[in-house]
């Protein structure tokens, strides 16, 4: 509904997923029964959930346990393992600096030139371990890395930049194309960030495998304050996937969602997937893992720009393995553990049989939803309130 700001301009009302809640129908189902696989591109998931491509979240090694746990892990080829031979060595000062001295380091560390033998060497370290292999590039880069990464057998290629679109305007540089760079890929490509109608059906043109929505909510992401950039989650997701459904009718080719950015507990994946996502990508509770290179860290990935960083490095602390974290059993009561069982449980008290029915169950505005009845949480920083 439009509403107006003021005389001369026009807004609407929009919603995060802190804002809303999930509401039970007249069916129930065993969560055992559910099934939370998803499709992208050509491979089968048995579990939604895709690892950011930062360097606090995925490693070679985190990638390859992300695929044997059922999800995906994408390394960043901006990051330190494609700059350096010991990227353990750069992740260990990054975890003892001061926060006063933790950007100029990282735009110190991040100078170091891209390697083209360790592109070569990350992908094939996870392919060996018979491991689903993605790889995450900014346009500026993808042109040169791209060819790079598919002689090397990469599976899925991500194309991501804070904001992206079809029409870039660039004096200094020529822009990528992404139509012809997903047919010289010849695998399935990923492309973000978006969070309207209009640019994901745009992008939908072009060829991609899935389209990542999600600006600025990141919890280690300072892009919404630093440029005012962004929709709240729920509306963004909505959005996209309403453009995704009109795609599909169009065109007959059904292009998955991916909500990226801002998700902690599994009860944020389930609002997402009610709100029209077909996948999560999650980036601090996968720092939380013991196996996480960021050694109880995460940090967003414009933070080592040299001009205008964007994110800030928080402490996230370790809590468990990563498949605690994703399969369970968890350890703590506040959802940031077993990911996996929570959308199953879900499901379940929901009535939602698959992914596609869970995209259908009724989404109401519930701005008390955090609050309500939690009260001694609150005070004693239990439960909800950690």
């Amino acid at each position: 509904m439009e509403i107006e700001l003021g005389k001369g301009k026009k807004t609407r009302r929009t919603y995060g997923l802190d804002e809303i809640a999930l509401c039970p129908s007249i069916i129930t189902i065993n969560p055992d029964d559910t099934d939370i696989s998803a499709n992208l591109g050509n491979y089968k998931l048995a579990i939604p959930i895709i690892a950011s491509a930062m360097d606090g979240v995925v490693s070679p090694q985190t990638a390859i346990l992300m695929s044997q746990y059922g999800g995906l892990g994408v390394l960043n080829l901006q990051g330190l393992w494609t700059r350096y031979e010991n990227a353990e060595a750069q992740l260990e000062q990054i975890s003892k600096v001061s926060k006063d001295e933790y950007v100029p380091l990282m735009q110190k560390l991040y100078l170091e030139p891209i390697k083209e033998e360790l592109v070569t060497k990350r992908i094939k370290e996870i392919k060996a371990a018979k491991a689903k292999c993605a790889v995450s590039s900014i346009p500026q880069d993808a042109a040169w890395l791209g060819p790079i990464t598919k002689k090397a057998g990469v599976d899925m290629f991500v194309l991501q930049s804070t904001v992206i679109s079809t029409k870039h305007k660039s004096k200094s540089s020529e822009p990528l194309h992404l139509a012809e760079f997903c047919q010289m890929m010849g695998i399935p490509v990923l492309v973000g960030n978006c969070v309207t109608y209009e640019v994901a059906l745009t992008l939908m043109g072009t060829g991609v495998a899935g389209v990542l929505v999600g600006i600025g909510p990141g919890a280690a992401c300072t892009s919404r304050g630093v440029l005012g950039v962004g929709v709240p989650m729920a509306t963004a997701i909505s959005d996209c996937a309403a453009a995704r459904d009109s795609y599909y009718k169009e065109n007959g080719k059904y292009v998955p969602i991916i909500a990226d950015g801002g998700l902690v507990t599994g009860g944020d994946v389930c609002k997402c997937i009610a709100c029209g996502a077909d996948l999560v990508m999650m980036g601090s509770p996968i720092a939380k893992a013991e196996e996480a290179p960021g050694k109880g860290f995460h940090w967003g990935m414009a933070t080592p720009s040299p001009l205008l960083p964007r994110g800030s490095r928080i402490k996230v602390g370790t809590i468990g393995t990563l498949k605690e974290i994703l399969l369970g059993p968890a350890k703590y009561d506040d959802g940031s553990m077993n990911l996996a069982g929570a959308l199953r449980t879900s499901m379940g008290t929901l009535g939602a049989a698959n992914l596609k029915e869970m995209q259908q169950v009724e989404v109401v505005i519930a701005p008390s939803l955090l609050t309500e009845g939690k009260v001694y949480q609150k005070a004693q920083q239990l439960g909800m309130y950690k």
